[in-house]
């Protein structure tokens, strides 16, 4: 049977071409001799089919992929890969939708079915964001696209600049923080349809803020050994990370595992008008090739923008600056602001916040050249620490007082205003939201939630109590955290850990000196002609006493020096 390939855009999936042009699709399994398509009488219209159409043979191409077109079958039909004549049917590696999650079969999904208004829309600049990390399902109460839609006016009205959204990829269970997801292509289910991510979106351009995606390519979540049915060369034999195996970018048969991830940039940018990334993990992104995939993927998503600005951020604990230079990223995320940071606001200097003291030279230093460790020895690694950043400009790094690790990473996933005075926390804040670093804010930090933000994973069965001892393991790293006996914080697969993260928007009003607060200082930010324009050159700072130091902005005018004053060691 000939083939007709004629306007695929990707080179695995199912792909909807057209009306009267049915469905292609294209499967990587390099270890079977027979692929076949069969299909579901559950369509996305939810109206019954009268027929079915038979499993459909695939061809055999050259390079262990496998294809096939059947004509005048619309989107929305569930279907799944079978190999070598065996019964059970598999989801497709690169499905665009689970419905049923892992366990089910891929729905056929047309992306031209959503009409966007953002023809406009012309992307984020690299300079004067406010970035804000949100995860969807404990953003809302309901955990939508939907509801968290209905709340971009209010932080458009902020000032928020750019959303940052946990990680999306399907995934086992029923709740996951992002990190363990398995279908890179496929939005959860738990957050609603594809098009409802679309308008979240949507929305979000119109409001003037710009959406990024954390993605994770460096390791697959529990129930890979989905993956392992296709090809086994998904994995690395040569490279494991933190969280298990790695993915196989540079060993035996990786030209198919690169094709997938940078699709997946691709697809991301192409059909959901995504504005970046911000990439997890980057230590642990495994390459030796001469190309390296991190260079490959900020290619990809700059080209597949067709002109739209992009913003590409980057975790990477050991302050790489490279990915700045060599990989083209536009920012990093800087864990040496949150660290002395940490140690100021609560004392503690534990585990890998023990180089650091929070005295007023640090946050000087910080503020004027962005790393504090540029190559020093760092004891608790005993090794040296970081890159040369010196030249760098102050919006290539990220500033945070918390995130969705760090607060998770707490005993009981509290959040920082919990574990320090309140004075200090004002002043911190001003610190990070009239700094010339780029600034995050965490979900709900704005107004001081009081929900906490546990590591919570539903895994469906999965090695729950792996994750549970991984866990305690991780922690018991801080001297604080290691003598507790029993549990730390709930189980990440008990329904209360993910449940009880959600926000309480009321407390916008309940704790409105906090909202106020940042709502003033981001309108400062982005209002005062000095604030809004500092770079490195023009900033300089005293330590003025044990507990104090001045950081000065120096404006285009001369005679306009406004300043930072900070207190963080009293509740002024």
């Amino acid at each position: 049977m000939a083939i007709n390939i004629e306007g695929r855009r990707f080179p695995i999936g199912a792909e909807f071409l057209g009306d009267n042009r049915g469905i292609h699709f294209r499967v990587w399994a390099p270890v079977h001799r027979m692929v076949q398509v069969v299909f579901s009488s559950n369509f996305s219209s939810g109206k019954p089919q009268k027929e079915i159409p038979l499993p459909l043979q695939m061809d055999q191409e050259k390079n262990g992929y496998f294809s096939a077109h059947i004509d005048a079958l619309p989107p929305g039909v569930l279907y799944g890969f079978k190999f070598d004549g065996k019964e059970r049917a598999f989801p497709d590696p690169a499905s665009r939708f689970q419905p049923d999650g892992p366990v089910g079969l891929s729905r056929v999904i047309d992306p031209g079915r959503f009409k966007w208004s953002d023809s406009t829309w012309r992307g984020i600049p690299r300079e004067g964001n406010i970035l804000y990390e949100m995860h969807i399902g404990t953003f809302t109460q309901e955990g939508t696209w939907d509801a968290a839609s209905g709340e971009l006016e209010e932080l458009s009205r902020m000032g928020i600049t750019v959303l940052e959204i946990l990680p999306v990829a399907d995934f086992s269970g029923n709740f996951n923080w992002g990190y363990d997801g398995i279908f890179q292509f496929a939005p959860s289910r738990s957050y609603g349809h594809p098009d409802q991510f679309r308008h979240f979106i949507d929305k979000a351009h119109s409001l003037g803020i710009g959406v990024i995606l954390d993605v994770v390519y460096n390791h697959f979540g529990p129930g890979r050994s989905l993956f392992e049915k296709y090809s086994p060369y998904y994995f690395s034999s040569i490279h494991k990370t933190e969280w298990g195996a790695a993915t196989n970018f540079d060993g035996e048969f990786c030209t198919p595992v690169r094709e997938y991830f940078l699709s997946n940039a691709r697809y991301w940018i192409e059909e959901f008008h995504l504005d970046g990334m911000r990439i997890d993990a980057t230590q642990q992104t495994f390459d030796d090739s001469p190309v390296n995939i991190m260079q490959e993927i900020t290619d990809t998503v700059r080209k597949s923008a067709g002109g739209r600005s992009t913003l590409i951020v980057g975790e990477n604990e050991p302050q790489d600056s490279s990915l700045l230079s060599k990989y083209k990223f536009d920012s990093l995320w800087n864990d040496d602001f949150h660290r002395t940071a940490m140690v100021a606001l609560t004392g503690h200097a534990e585990a890998y916040f023990s180089d650091y003291m929070g005295t007023p030279q640090e946050f000087i230093s910080s503020a004027k050249y962005g790393f504090l460790y540029q190559g020093q020895y760092y004891s608790w690694q005993k090794k040296t620490r970081g890159t040369p950043s010196l030249d760098l400009p102050t919006e290539c790094f990220v500033n945070y007082l918390q995130n969705h690790d760090q607060i998770a990473n707490t005993c009981r996933g509290i959040r920082i205003h919990h574990l320090c005075g309140p004075g200090r926390y004002r002043a911190m804040t001003a610190l990070l939201l009239l700094g010339p670093q780029t600034p995050l804010l965490f979900q709900g930090q704005e107004f001081a939630a009081s929900t906490p933000f546990h590591y919570f994973s539903d895994r469906d069965g999965q090695n729950v109590p792996g994750a549970v001892n991984g866990r305690k393991t991780f922690l018991s790293q801080f001297k604080s955290i290691a003598f507790v006996n029993g549990p730390i914080g709930p189980q990440p697969s008990n329904p209360e850990a993910f449940l009880s993260c959600k926000l309480n928007f009321g407390e916008r009003i309940s704790k409105q000196q906090y909202y106020s607060l940042h709502c003033d200082l981001i309108n400062l930010r982005k209002n005062d002609p000095v604030f809004k324009t500092s770079g490195r050159k023009r900033i300089d700072g005293a330590v003025l006493g044990r507990e104090i130091f001045i950081i000065r902005f120096f404006g285009l005018t001369p005679s306009i020096i406004p300043a930072i004053k900070c207190y963080p060691f009293h509740a002024a």
